[in-house]
This record gives C-alpha cells, sequence and structure tokens, in this order.
C-alpha cells in the first residue's frame, strides 16, 4: 500500500504575495457589491415579474431573472466584456446567445432552443392570434399573418455540423397550419426563402438581407393582392442603393464581442443598404377635412425583421402604396401588439388590413397576452 503523499508546501513567493492577493480579490468583490448596489437603489432593479406561478419557482425562473438584472450593474458589465473578449481570442468562444457555424457564420441560439412547454405555448399563441382575427373582424379590419423562418432553418448549409433539433423541424408549419385551419390567412415564408439559402441571410446578424427582406416582401404583396384587399392610398415608389458600406452585426453585439477592434471581431460583411422614396402618385381630397383620406389602410406590427434590411421599402413598393410601420425591435411575438392597440393610432385611425409578422423562434416561447381594447 503506497505511502500517503503530503501536500506541498507553498513556495516562499506564494507566501508573500498572498495577501496582496487576497486584497485584490476584496477590493474586487467590494467594487461589484458596491456596483450591484448602486443598480438597486438607482436602476431601479425589478426584482420580480408582475406575475409569478408555481412553475417559475420552481425552475429558477425568479433567481435567472434576479441574476440578469444584476449582471447590468457598470462594474458586471466591464468584467463581462473582458471575459467575453477573452474567450473569443483564446478559444473562439461566442457566449451562450451566439452560436458559430460555417467560417464567418453566426447563429442566435434562440432558434436552436426547445422550450418548455413548447406545445402548449405554440397552442395558447396560434389561439390568440385566432381570437384576435374574431376582434378585428368585428370592426372591420382583415388580418395577415406572416411568419419569418429561422436563419438556422433557411441557411442549413452554414451551419456546418451546428446541431439544430429534429423536434423543430415542423414547428413553422404546424403552427401555420393550425391557423389557417382556423380560417386566418397565415402566409409560411419557409417556400420563399429556401431556394435562396445563404443568400436570404446575413452573416453576422440574426436578420435577414436585403434579397431576402425583398422576396418576403414580394410573396405578402402577392397573397395580399390574392385576397382582393386594395392598398391605399396609390403611391409609386422608388429604391435607390447606396455604396457599399461596413454593416454591424448584432450577433457580434449579443456575443459581447463588438467592443474589441474590428480586426478581433467576427469576421465583419458589407451591404449596399437601399432606401425606398415616394415618387409621386397620392392625390389629397378637397373634402377630406382632418386629411384621414391620405393615411394608409395597411398597418404591420412585427419586430425588428420588419425594420431592418429595407422589407418595409420594399413591400411598399410592391403595394404601390404606403404602410403604417408600427414594428418594434425586441418585441417579439406580443410586444408590437400590445403597443400598436394601445395607442392612438389604432384608436383613431385603424386600418383595413393589419399585417402581423412573426419570426418563427417566437413561435413556442411563453405568451405575453394582448388586451386589443375596445
Amino acid at each position: 500500500m503506497p505511502a500517503p503523499t503530503a501536500p506541498t508546501p507553498p513556495s516562499d513567493l506564494a507566501v508573500r504575495t498572498s495577501p496582496l492577493a487576497a486584497w485584490v480579490l476584496v477590493i474586487f468583490l467590494a467594487a461589484g457589491l458596491l456596483s450591484c448596489a448602486w443598480l438597486m437603489v438607482k436602476g431601479p432593479i425589478s426584482y420580480v415579474p408582475a406575475k409569478v406561478d408555481g412553475d417559475m419557482l420552481l425552475h429558477g425562473d425568479l433567481t435567472h431573472r434576479f441574476a440578469k438584472e444584476l449582471a447590468k450593474a457598470p462594474m458586471a458589465i466591464q468584467a463581462a466584456n473582458l471575459e467575453r473578449g477573452g474567450s473569443w481570442l483564446a478559444f473562439g468562444d461566442t457566449g451562450p446567445r451566439v452560436r458559430l457555424g460555417c467560417p464567418g457564420w453566426l447563429f442566435i441560439s434562440d432558434e436552436l432552443r426547445i422550450n418548455r412547454h413548447a406545445g402548449a405555448n405554440a397552442q395558447t399563441k396560434a389561439q390568440a392570434v385566432i381570437d384576435l382575427q374574431k376582434q378585428l373582424g368585428q370592426k372591420g379590419i382583415d388580418l395577415q399573418v406572416v411568419v419569418v423562418p429561422d436563419k438556422s432553418r433557411i441557411a442549413a448549409a452554414q451551419r456546418c455540423g451546428l446541431y439544430r433539433p429534429a423536434a423543430l423541424d415542423n414547428r413553422i408549419r404546424d403552427w401555420t397550419t393550425a391557423l389557417q385551419a382556423a380560417g386566418v390567412s397565415a402566409l409560411d415564408l419557409t417556400d420563399t426563402l429556401k431556394p435562396l439559402g445563404a443568400e436570404a441571410y446575413l452573416r453576422t446578424d440574426t436578420h435577414w438581407s436585403e434579397i431576402g427582406a425583398n422576396a418576403g416582401a414580394q410573396a405578402l404583396a402577392q397573397r395580399i393582392r390574392q385576397r382582393g384587399i386594395k392598398a391605399t392610398p396609390e403611391q409609386a415608389f422608388d429604391i435607390t442603393h447606396a455604396a457599399l458600406a461596413a454593416r454591424p452585426g448584432d450577433l457580434v453585439r449579443l456575443a459581447g464581442l463588438d467592443w474589441l477592434p474590428s480586426k478581433l471581431q467576427p469576421p465583419g460583411e458589407s451591404v449596399a443598404a437601399s432606401t425606398v422614396h415616394e415618387t409621386g402618385g397620392a392625390t389629397s381630397n378637397a373634402d377630406d377635412l382632418f386629411g384621414d383620406a391620405g393615411l394608409p389602410n395597411v398597418a404591420l406590427i412585427g419586430t425588428s425583421f420588419s425594420r431592418n434590411s429595407n422589407f418595409i421599402g420594399f413591400l411598399q413598393k410592391a403595394l404601390n402604396a404606403p404602410v403604417g410601420n408600427f414594428s418594434k425591435d425586441g418585441g417579439e411575438f406580443s410586444g408590437a401588439a400590445k403597443a400598436y392597440f394601445e395607442s392612438p393610432a389604432f384608436r383613431q385611425t385603424p386600418p383595413k388590413l393589419l399585417i402581423w409578422e412573426i419570426p418563427e423562434r417566437d413561435l413556442q416561447t411563453p405568451y405575453d397576452s394582448i388586451n386589443m381594447g375596445q
């Protein structure tokens, strides 16, 4: 039986420097504590959500939320930046929100996650859309749903081994099919974007490219025309393109790497951004005292997909009419809808057609209810 090995005593250098290391740690912890305390006093931190249930307690959602709020402290942000930059430079690690695909390609991890209660969440959201259509119909408003497929679905060849669960394969089809069975016009853009492949999305961004946005806008305009809906007032538009310029990717920001020098970040991309211009066609009505006749009869609620790559410009050109854009960055499934239905724009000048753009990755997340009001 081998004799037990005694622990190695610390070296003289370790003994002399240990007090210094201890004080550095104490100062670092104290700075972090003061930073968090300052945020709690001046932030303020939202300790708990408005509604707390047993499921949230069981799965640690409250502590997770509190940790996310504390991460907004200045000391925590700086420490996180240093950790993210160091992990990327040393190991090519992009953090929990972003996944690496083929060289130069980044994907958001939200698309690859199987959500808890995914089926029930999707069913609840589908029923919410069905109920909303009934409420809108009572006000004489048509609804058109359009679902934007995941980047990881369309640009699948650029994943290079990045795993996407097979359970997600039918997610978008099943959800839009449920809506269509209930009489809701739901357009799945998968068949439109799939032939474009990698060209439909940006490499370092969650959003579609202008090629993808234009294709989606054309397909949506065609569906609206097929339904016999006329967008007004009639207006001609022209699209112009700027010179190629660097386009920062939001996935670089989500990975916590946007503070690094550009040469140390994931390879960027250049885009010739386009803009839309009215070229005439709309006329005013002398009998329209308040000018309502000149307002668009089509409104759009949605996410940052409707605010990126000139999607709204391409849609207006395809419809030959202006569109009221009430989309919201970070709005997820219902954020823009809630804000729009509570706004004077909806109450005072409701549209004839409401377009609701929804990203596929938001179909199975928990539902935040919508109140359309009166």
